[in-house]
Order: structure tokens, then sequence, then C-alpha cells
């Protein structure tokens, strides 16, 4: 399954998604020192995000050369179609400011897996890029079933 491609063959993989507040660009070894910085200096805040209670971030980060080492491994999975992650930057400040994964799922490739995550100094901005990302997704991509942990919602 590792050397199938996870979208039709005709299928054209959107290469961003433009918001007010953000742009989603393929997360590639260029982005190796803004996202080393975006999520290590977030740890705490990713792995109380939905979707990322498991092993990562690591607790104790890692090296900038194996984050640069975990960014060409997504950017050979876009080109081979296996999967597609995208960073988050903050319009106006060009900053990387979180991290969007489109996989599929482990346990049944029919169903995609989607995280995000932002910076925890852009928390408020979690729910926007959800929401976003979700109706990027059913408007824009051929997938069926989507996996993608909820938000909790405020009380107003």
């Amino acid at each position: 399954m590792a050397d199938q491609s996870f979208v039709p063959a005709d299928f054209d993989v959107p290469t961003e998604l433009i918001t007010p507040r953000f742009r989603l660009e393929p997360l590639g070894p260029e982005h190796n020192a803004p996202d080393y910085a975006a999520w290590t200096g977030s740890i705490d805040h990713i792995r109380a995000t939905p979707g990322f209670q498991g092993s990562w971030p690591p607790v104790d980060g890692m090296s900038l050369e194996a984050n640069l080492g975990d960014l060409r491994r997504h950017a050979d999975d876009f080109a081979g179609r296996r999967g597609f992650t995208y960073t988050v930057i903050e319009s106006g400040s060009d900053e990387v400011i979180g991290c969007v994964y489109i996989y599929p799922a482990r346990r049944d490739a029919r169903i995609t897996d989607v995280r995000s995550w932002v910076r925890g100094d852009r928390a408020e901005l979690d729910i926007v890029l959800y929401d976003a990302v979700s109706s990027w997704l059913t408007t824009h991509w051929p997938f069926d079933s989507i996996d993608y942990a909820s938000r909790p919602r405020s009380r107003s």
C-alpha cells in the first residue's frame, strides 16, 4: 500500500488554500527552520490538540536535522501522492503557525485521516483552521470518508 497513490491518478492535488488569516502550501525542506520553531515552541499545546494524543510531537523534541528528515519524507509522500502535508503560514507576517496532515488511515486506507495543529500563541486559529480545512476537503478533494478530530466549540 505504501507505494500506491492515495488519490486517483487524474485528480489535480491542490497546492494551496488561501483564507484571510492564513494560507496552506505543501510542506517541504525549505520550511525546516520555521516549522521547527513553530512546533518546538508549542509541544504541550499540540499534544493537547484533538488528534495528537499519541507520540508526536516528542516531549523532548528532536534535532533540527531530524526535523529536516521528517519534512523530506512528507515532501516525498506528497510527490508520490501517498499523503499530503501542508504548512500553515499566517497572512501578513508569513510566519509558519501550524501544519495540516492528510493521509490514509492506518487501520483502513478507505478512510482519510486528517490532523492539524497551530502554535500555542495562535490557539484562537485552531477552530478557524479546522473549519477551513473541513470545507476544503469536502469541496476540493475526492474523499468519501474523513476522520478529522472535531474541535470543541465555546458556548456563547
